[in-house]
């Protein structure tokens, strides 16, 4: 549900067919995009306290995301340096100040420096420092950990900011969101039987909305139409007169987020970041969705639901009322992308589909794959 520069032609081919299934396509995407681009990962928030880590996986790699001493967090390759072996083998965890290997008992500080090896390090030919813990860029943006594996990788703000002010006009009015300082209040996560890239096609467009999302577009009308192309430089999609705020009863529970100004309020703004990043902005709460490729066919989708955190503090808060609308909105999506899936392996789109003119910005979408991907 956001936008891309339009192409000349009101019809556009998709991608081929084999693009959703193949492995060694969806093995170059890997390669060529999300090992070479800032991949989202999770949030800073869910890292709390020295030896708090995580374990992620972006492409064939696997890594540790640990916050330090420091309070600072950190992000290295999930492999010991003497022999190769798995660090840490659990999704999350704490360590008790170290990062230490099972096998051989080789021992990382949090700032990833080699500090044990037994029988090793007393060796004046061994130079403990060519053999810590290879780092991976990490950077915090709007509360969000972003990783890149690539050698030198430019700052996160020349993947975003573009994107940004794109759909927002300027960055001033995206900021007032205040994103990176308000906290979680639900967290679903979903599993889909679909290829990463219908996902996000799927969210590019509401073309679908009209037979996809009944209960979405009683709240927003403009949906109805399939027409959300046109939201650029500030223009977003107003909530029907009779609604107060983007909740299942239509009514507001909660006061706006602090940041706001008068125009901003009962709007809804819908944006990609790319690779895998989804953001839902309303008047008085976020959603982010980042999508994790699991093989050419599945994706992990985790969401997250965020408030301000004042309104979080108070004894009556339930975030259940705008939950309860998007997990709808959510499960309606990936069940469409999952009849999409099934198909994509027939002879029928064996050289793709079309892009009808309501739908045909997603084209830039394809274009960056395939210039990725060749």
């Amino acid at each position: 549900m956001t936008t891309m520069a339009r192409s000349e032609t009101p019809f556009v081919s998709t991608l081929p067919g084999r693009y959703y299934y193949d492995q060694a396509i969806y093995d170059l995407e890997q390669e060529r995009i999300f090992s070479q681009m800032w991949v989202c990962v999770g949030r800073a928030d869910a890292i709390i306290g020295p030896g708090s880590y995580a374990v992620v996986t972006i492409g064939r790699e696997s890594i540790i995301v640990v916050r330090g001493r420091d309070d600072v967090l950190r992000a290295f390759l999930n492999v010991c340096r003497h022999r190769g072996a798995r660090l840490c083998n659990e999704a999350s965890g704490r360590l008790k100040g170290s990062i230490q290997c099972h096998y051989h008992a080789w021992t990382y500080g949090l700032d990833g420096r080699l500090i044990g090896a037994p029988n090793v390090l007393s060796d004046e030919q061994f130079d403990r420092a060519l053999y810590g813990l290879l780092p991976v860029a990490l950077e915090v943006w709007e509360g969000l950990v972003w990783l890149n594996l690539a050698d030198k990788p430019a700052p996160i703000a020349d993947q975003l900011n573009e994107t940004i002010v794109e759909r927002f006009g300027d960055y001033a009015a995206f900021a007032r969101y205040d994103v990176g300082n308000l906290k979680v209040g639900k967290t679903i996560v979903y599993d889909v039987q679909a290829n990463w890239k219908l996902i996000l096609e799927n969210f590019m467009e509401c073309y679908h909305c009209a037979p996809m999302h009944p209960e979405f577009c009683q709240l927003l009308p403009e949906f109805k139409t399939g027409i959300v192309s046109d939201y650029v430089n500030g223009e977003a999609a107003r909530l029907a007169e009779h609604v107060e705020a983007f909740t299942i009863t239509g009514k507001a529970s909660r006061p706006p987020l602090p940041g706001l100004l008068p125009e901003d309020l009962r709007q809804y703004y819908g944006i990609v970041l790319q690779p895998n990043a989804l953001l839902n902005l309303l008047h008085d709460h976020v959603v982010i969705h980042w999508l994790v490729p699991d093989g050419p066919a599945r994706t992990r989708i985790t969401c997250d639901w965020l408030f301000d955190p004042a309104v979080m503090a108070r004894e009556d808060f339930d975030p259940m009322d705008a939950v309860e609308i998007f997990d709808i909105v959510n499960k309606q999506d990936w069940e469409v992308c999952q009849w999409t899936q099934l198909s994509m392996g027939s002879r029928a789109y064996k050289s793709g589909g079309v892009y009808v003119p309501v739908e045909q910005h997603i084209r830039a979408f394809a274009d960056f794959v395939l210039e990725r991907v060749g």
